[in-house]
């Protein structure tokens, strides 16, 4: 397929929304329009504008004006679109459904050449499947957690990041006020970038992360030392992901309840490190806030940048790709690569800095 014969391409936004995502859009239909001259249809809510094409619309240079700064999408989004297995309650059951073939069908009668997909690893592994089924599909890199291996960042991390860093700043001072452990719950899935890059940012005491296993009474023993030091107050952030430690697997008083999931890890382990140090802890779930707000500078230019970036490998015919950013400059991954996960080294440069200012991460 050359640019000639290309007239009109979509783009949708699946999986959890972020910072970044209005801006990609933007830079799409903008480069589209002004650079080649073709038609953009916008996909509603992830996948579903496909398998119900009446919430599919045309997006002019009108619909993006003003964009740029705005959090969100204005295509909607979800999680839970899978046209390969959508899941719907029927009879009080939840029944899987194959739409596929139904996607496809509606991608011809919508006229389209090629379809852009911004998301996570999860909408990308969609999009590799859409890709083998005969869509042209162009991958854009989504995800606050910053944990696709192609490429070095995410658009909407750095805006999380500032989400976070600033909460830890503001949790700092009256944790030290109040002579007391700060539990902070940030978001991450599987992996532990943003607590990570926060924690250091925002001078943790204590970073708990997937990737690094740790026990409650290693932590404990962190934080008596700082007491006995004179430090009357610790910090802990930590990644919604870790795992349950097992010296607290066996607390009949736990909450068994699944992880990972927003909410869950913090106020476990903030109840069990007040029940053995005789503390007063205070747990904070940061959750969805760090999704939302105004993008930082930094994600505008990354999200304008992939966006014209895909337009571009689009019209090279370049299909079953992603953009991604390797040393500083724009590159291109295939899609099957795109979706592997990057997770922290225990061994990583980062993790030996935090290390070496006299973070704890609980494993010894």
């Amino acid at each position: 397929m050359t640019t000639h014969s290309i007239r009109t391409i979509g783009i949708t936004t699946g999986g959890g929304d972020c910072p970044g995502l209005n801006a990609v859009i933007r830079a799409v239909v903008k480069s589209a329009i002004l650079k080649y001259g073709w038609r953009v249809t916008g996909i509603q809510d992830g996948f579903d504008g496909l398998i119900w094409p009446e919430r599919s619309r045309e997006l002019t240079l009108a619909d993006v004006s003003g964009i740029l700064p705005r959090g969100g999408t204005i295509l909607g989004t979800t999680n839970r679109g899978n046209p390969f297995k959508y899941t719907t309650m029927e009879n009080g059951a939840e029944v899987a459904h194959d739409f596929s073939q139904r996607v496809f069908a509606n991608a011809r009668e919508l006229g389209l050449d090629a379809l852009v997909v911004v998301g996570g690893d999860g909408t990308q592994k969609i999009a590799l499947q859409l890709q083998r089924g005969g869509i042209n599909v162009v991958g854009v890199p989504k995800t606050i957690d910053n944990d696709l291996s192609a490429t070095e960042v995410s658009f909407g991390f750095d805006t999380a990041l500032h989400t976070a860093t600033d909460a830890i700043d503001k949790i700092h001072t009256t944790a030290e006020s109040h002579h007391r452990i700060m539990v902070v719950e940030v978001m991450g899935r599987d992996t532990g970038w943003i607590a990570l890059e926060a924690g250091i940012s925002g001078g943790a005491h204590v970073i708990l992360i997937p990737e690094i296993p740790f026990t409650l009474a290693n932590i404990c023993r962190f934080v008596e030392r700082r007491s006995n030091s004179g430090k009357r107050f610790t910090i802990i952030v930590l990644a919604e992901g870790a795992a349950l430690p097992p010296d607290m697997e066996g607390d009949s008083s736990i909450d068994r309840r699944s992880m990972p999931r927003s909410g869950v890890i913090g106020p476990l382990l903030g109840q069990a490190l007040g029940k053995v140090l005789k503390r007063e802890v205070r747990v904070t779930v940061l959750g969805h806030i760090q999704r939302g707000g105004t993008p930082s500078p930094f994600d505008r230019i990354l999200s304008t940048r992939f966006g014209v970036a895909a337009v571009d490998l689009i019209a090279r015919g370049e299909f079953g790709k992603m953009v991604c950013l390797r040393q500083a400059r724009m590159h291109v991954a295939d899609l099957a690569e795109a979706v592997t996960q990057k997770r922290v080294d225990p061994g990583s440069e980062m993790v030996l800095t935090a290390k070496g200012v006299g973070v704890s991460f609980g494993d010894s």
